[in-house]
């Protein structure tokens, strides 16, 4: 996804762990609650998810986080932000998730955040 944002607010967004839901996916994410190296991640629809922060690397601009539950037997995901020309973002978010059976569910909720990351991203370059 390409974001009308720098590089640099793009990261310092990605990379605030604890401000998911009010700098980087405002309205996907409805809150946040840092527990030791993990969040608890309330989404819109209700869900809530226990992401557990595995790196984040300032110089790759790369944060990988993993969740642990019941329902999902194996998630990993990393962000990565990289420059493009016009001072714009390129943000790149990959998402591995066992069972199979929830791939679908996932890929629909990461569409959801994407978008929601842009709005948020842009709107705060403005």
């Amino acid at each position: 996804m390409i974001i009308d944002a720098s590089p640099d607010d793009v990261w310092d967004a990605l990379r605030d762990f604890g401000a998911l839901h009010t700098r980087l996916a405002p309205g996907f994410v409805t809150d946040t609650r840092l527990d030791g190296d993990a969040r608890i991640v309330t989404f819109a629809n209700g869900m809530e998810a226990r992401e557990i922060l595995v790196d984040c690397d300032d110089a790759r601009r790369r944060l990988v986080y993993a969740i642990v539950s019941e329902r999902i037997r194996q998630h990993s995901a990393s962000a990565q932000v990289f420059a493009e020309s016009g001072g714009r973002s390129r943000f790149v978010w990959i998402s591995d998730v066992l069972p199979n059976e929830i791939a679908s569910y996932m890929d629909a909720q990461m569409d959801q955040g994407i978008k929601a990351m842009q709005k948020a991203l842009e709107h705060s370059a403005a």
